[in-house]
């Protein structure tokens, strides 16, 4: 038995261990990404990237890739009893805007999501080391301990920190004694990913209502189509590739739709649930393994990956000397929002189970989610203000100093806490700060907002200050540089 020391030990390489990862390399902290399957996921199952999502997979370098490796949403074809068919939009799409960059969710089969995050970790001079079991781990007031089991036997990992991001049956969970109180939906369900002729890819083709309906959705970035489709509570399914054929070719009511091969299959249950607490002691527990939702809506996957974004910047910065309280913040803005969202799918898979009904609204998207309440949040503006601290930090196309186009985006995602002076007059009373970045914004500034977009997302007067998190939701409004309120909060948090 031999023993590596690491700073956090991630358990769990899908979406949400992965996006951990990404963050912890590009902040240069150091970590042991594990995980108990011999290889990776390969199937569809969380094929749906929210705009948010689409956000912080820009802030880790990747949404360029994901974009053209996926797709938008195709129509929803609902086919009648005649073979005739009703189409209509599945999400609500609008145009990009100067606030929001990405106006639709992204179709991106969850395998080729992952690929590409684990390519991007590659780049930081990481990888995950599959086939690597948490066997068990004891901790105490300075770290954890985690017996690891690998091809070449027991590993013990000594880390300061430990996240469960190992899935819904999370080990991390129930060795930490963790409630995961929620309920079975009533509702199994099968998915599967397969080669099939007869349907354009033009479409994601639906058949039937209730527990006799059927859906077929070409994966867009694969020649593939998504099979979807309520089976019975009870007894035995045939989940072969004849009998996928068969059952295709008895709720469409077609026989020239002709599956040629099933690439992925899973038959599951569908759960709703949600753990008591995100974390005990210095071990914490994201994505499945804190909420688990039905399908619909397309928030888990997403739900997840915002996890990871939220603990990793604050896992860095205590670290480098942060209070342990920080660390706190992630369990009271996280859990909150898993709740909501399992609240949000319950109520599309109740439209979807009874009419087939997928059509998805802004709710899905996450850009409207925030934080307000945390205790990291800042608000010398009043309720009154439409943009409040806790909300996400809006985009802004603005200008630089010398003539080129510059976007708000691109300056507040290098990773660290950002402090935006908006006309503000004077040298910065807050210069020099360690682990603070200051970008004026003014006629005469590095910076200049010359359509006004800054101005109206922000609701920026002259002299106004917008203290930007790390992971680019907003900390604190002050319209008085002088405030001595700011000043204790970028003593307490700023690293």
């Amino acid at each position: 038995m031999h023993t590596i020391d690491t700073d956090i030990l991630i358990c769990g390489a899908g979406a949400a261990g992965l996006t951990l990862a990404i963050d912890l390399a590009r902040r240069h902290v150091d970590f042991v990404l594990i995980d108990k399957a011999e290889q990776p996921f390969d199937g569809s199952r969380g094929k749906g990237i929210q705009p948010r999502t689409l956000e912080i997979f820009e802030a880790l370098g990747v949404a360029d890739r994901m974009a053209a490796a996926g797709g938008h949403y195709p129509p929803q074809r609902k086919y009648r009893a005649d073979g005739a068919y009703d189409e209509q939009p599945v999400v609500e799409a609008t145009p990009p805007s100067p606030a929001e960059p990405y106006g639709q969710p992204l179709m991106l089969p969850q395998q080729m999501t992952e690929a590409i995050l684990r390519a991007r970790l590659a780049e930081l001079g990481h990888a995950p080391r599959y086939a690597h079991a948490l066997d068990g781990f004891d901790q105490d007031a300075d770290g954890v301990d985690a017996r690891v089991a690998a091809a070449d036997g027991v590993v013990t990992i000594r880390a300061r920190y430990l996240v469960g991001a190992d899935g819904g049956r999370s080990l991390v969970r129930k060795t930490l004694a963790i409630g995961f109180a929620g309920e079975a939906l009533a509702m199994r369900a099968v998915v599967a990913d397969l080669s099939l002729t007869g349907l354009s890819r033009e479409a994601w083709h639906r058949w039937g209502d209730g527990p006799r309906q059927i859906s077929l959705c070409p994966l867009m970035g694969t020649q593939l189509f998504q099979l979807q489709m309520p089976i019975p509570l009870e007894g035995d399914f045939d989940a072969s590739d004849t009998g996928l054929a068969a059952i295709i070719a008895e709720r469409t009511g077609r026989d020239d739709i002709a599956a040629r091969g099933v690439h992925w299959r899973s038959v599951y249950a569908m759960s709703s649930r949600l753990a008591e607490r995100y974390r005990v002691g210095r071990v914490f527990i994201a994505g499945d393994a804190a909420h688990i939702h039905p399908p619909t809506g397309g928030q888990g996957l997403n739900t997840s990956v915002q996890d990871a974004w939220n603990l990793g910047w604050k896992l860095a910065a205590v670290l480098a000397g942060a209070p342990d309280a920080l660390l706190d913040s992630y369990e009271a803005e996280r859990r909150g929002i898993a709740a909501d969202m399992l609240g949000l799918s319950a109520k599309l898979l109740d439209a979807a189970r009874k009419d087939g009904d997928l059509r998805r609204g802004r709710e899905t998207q996450q850009l409207d989610l925030g934080y307000r309440s945390s205790p990291l949040s800042l608000d010398e503006r009043g309720e009154g203000a439409r943009l409040r601290p806790g909300d996400r930090a809006p985009d802004a196309p603005c200008i630089g100093a010398g003539g080129q186009a510059l976007r708000l985006f691109s300056l507040i995602y290098s990773g660290g806490w950002t402090l935006l002076r908006y006309e503000a007059g004077g040298p910065a009373a807050t210069a020099n700060r360690r682990g603070l970045r200051i970008i004026d914004i003014g006629a005469d500034a590095e910076v200049r907002d010359q359509a006004g977009h800054l101005r109206d997302a922000y609701g920026f007067r002259c002299g106004d200050l917008a203290l930007i998190r790390p992971d680019g939701y907003l900390a604190a409004l002050v319209a008085d540089e002088q405030s001595e309120a700011l000043a204790t909060y970028l003593d307490t948090w700023v690293r």
